[in-house]
């Protein structure tokens, strides 16, 4: 799902946690940080059901994919525990500018809040790991080259900093395609006209939740929209 829609896909529901595959675009939850917006998922997904929900995680706006909640209060608080133990995983796909290596892991500590200067405030560890997919380069310049080049990731983060993948790979010095803050201008405008879509390139496919009171653990998957479609034509799935 590529676009903001009044109905939010489920991708998972029971008596306890509810999943939905979030579109890009779509705020989590109403924030003072885009005040003009009035949609998030947290509200549209209470009117859909009819009940309250409880926020377990957050994606930013731009990113698609995997979003859970829970339906009441014990459950969250049983599964913010979980999420502060390192027990949950979670993974995404990304779209990054250059060819990072076939693997490895970054462990770079990053500022407590992404949304102000650095310096001067607490930095807090935080671990990423990739995987390289593919590899693209693409017939339209980059600076001094006559061609750009690109990768698809797989990416785990094993923290759960704000921001902590964009942040991440601004430092590796591949960032994220899309990325209006800490990517390119120029790159992303490219981009964005090579596979005729503008968007921030990071998708969540997956979250595995330990079980909780005796229920089983889960593992919540979403499937890449159309636009990913040309990228991992020759991945052979994930």
């Amino acid at each position: 799902m590529d676009s903001p829609d009044a109905t939010l896909p489920l991708l998972h529901a029971d008596d306890a946690i509810v999943a939905i595959d979030k579109p890009a675009g779509l705020l989590v939850h109403r924030s003072s940080l885009d005040a003009h917006e009035t949609r998030s998922a947290a509200d549209l997904l209470r009117a859909q059901l009819g009940a309250p929900v409880w926020l377990l995680h957050r994606l930013d706006k731009a990113t698609s994919g995997v979003l859970a909640f829970a339906l009441d209060a014990e459950v969250a608080t049983a599964i913010g525990k979980a999420f502060e133990s390192g027990t949950v995983r979670k993974r995404y796909l990304a779209l990054v500018r250059g060819w990072p290596d076939e693997q490895g892991e970054i462990d770079y500590p990053l500022a407590r809040d992404p949304e102000l200067p650095s310096a001067g405030q607490p930095r807090l560890p935080a671990v990423t790991r990739w995987r390289r997919l593919a590899r693209f380069e693409w017939p339209f310049p980059d600076g001094r080259h006559a061609t750009s080049r690109y990768a698809l990731v797989e990416v785990e983060p094993l923290s759960g900093r704000r921001h902590q993948i964009r942040r991440h790979f601004k430092h590796l010095a591949h960032p994220l395609v899309g990325d209006t803050t800490h990517g390119k201008g120029a790159h992303n405008r490219a981009v964005a006209a090579w596979l005729g879509t503008s968007r921030l390139w990071l998708h969540a496919t997956r979250l595995e939740l330990p079980g909780i009171d005796g229920r089983p653990p889960l593992r919540i998957e979403s499937v890449p929209g159309e636009s990913w479609r040309p990228l991992l034509r020759d991945t052979g799935g994930l």
